[in-house]
């Protein structure tokens, strides 16, 4: 939480494109369902960020959300923040402690199993590029090297293209696309891992769904259909059954 700091101001415009993500709401909990388009957080040049928005939801004295994870620029779907201090704590905690179940969309096209599910089990490493940070395969005994498991699940095909289902059991930078990547068929749009716009406008992944303990007890599940993009772009590759 921010403490005891002014309020910026906030557009009545953007304080309601900020309600209007709303997906789920309590005491301890704000749930989102963030458009692709939209950054997680600012810097580096970012525009008006989600992080930014939380400010719609700040207390009088200068309180706010604070984000507990976050979701590329790209990618559209299910993020949370938290309301309290404790909530915060809870959930980051949560999520470090790989207690916080995620489940992606992903659009791809390449070569790849015949199986239709499987495990990527390829530890992954932070490079810098050009100035810019992306991850690629560590080779054994790499410095900095950081494990990294992602599962996926094959939910429809259509000749060089298919409909995904990841969970992915670690949060490393870009872990779904660099392992996807790995594999032979990187996300549609992807222009820091795939074919970039010559396959799609955006980044086609989509969090779908999160399960993760509540700070109040239970278990907490939200879920995000995919937006008109992505279902758009399923149906052009042939792969809209996989949606229902």
């Amino acid at each position: 939480m921010t403490r005891n700091r002014d309020i910026p101001a906030l557009s009545a415009e953007a304080a309601a494109f900020a309600r209007s993500l709303i997906i789920h709401e309590d005491k301890s909990v704000l749930g989102f369902n963030k458009p692709s388009g939209l950054a997680s957080q600012g810097g580096g040049g970012v525009g008006q960020s989600l992080d930014d928005l939380l400010w719609a939801f700040a207390r009088s004295n200068g309180k706010r959300p604070r984000l507990v994870h976050r979701l590329d620029l790209g990618t559209s779907g299910v993020i949370i923040a938290a309301r309290t201090q404790p909530a915060a704590a809870f959930l980051s905690e949560a999520f470090a402690g790989r207690d916080a179940k995620k489940t992606y969309l992903a659009l791809v096209k390449g070569t790849f199993s015949p199986t239709d599910e499987g495990v990527i089990d390829a530890p992954l490493v932070k490079v810098e590029e050009g100035g810019r940070p992306r991850m690629i395969l560590a080779r054994p005994g790499r410095k900095g090297a950081q494990a990294a498991r992602t599962g996926w699940r094959v939910l429809a095909r259509e000749g060089n293209f298919a409909l995904l289902q990841l969970a992915p059991e670690t949060g490393r930078m870009h872990q779904i696309r660099v392992h996807l990547m790995s594999l032979g068929c990187p996300i549609l749009g992807d222009a820091l891992y795939g074919e970039g716009q010559a396959t799609g406008a955006r980044v086609m992944l989509h969090a779908a769904r999160l399960e993760v303990p509540h700070p109040d007890g239970g278990t907490l599940v939200l879920e995000a259909p995919p937006p008109e993009d992505f279902q758009i772009a399923a149906a052009r590759c042939g792969l809209q059954s996989g949606l229902k």
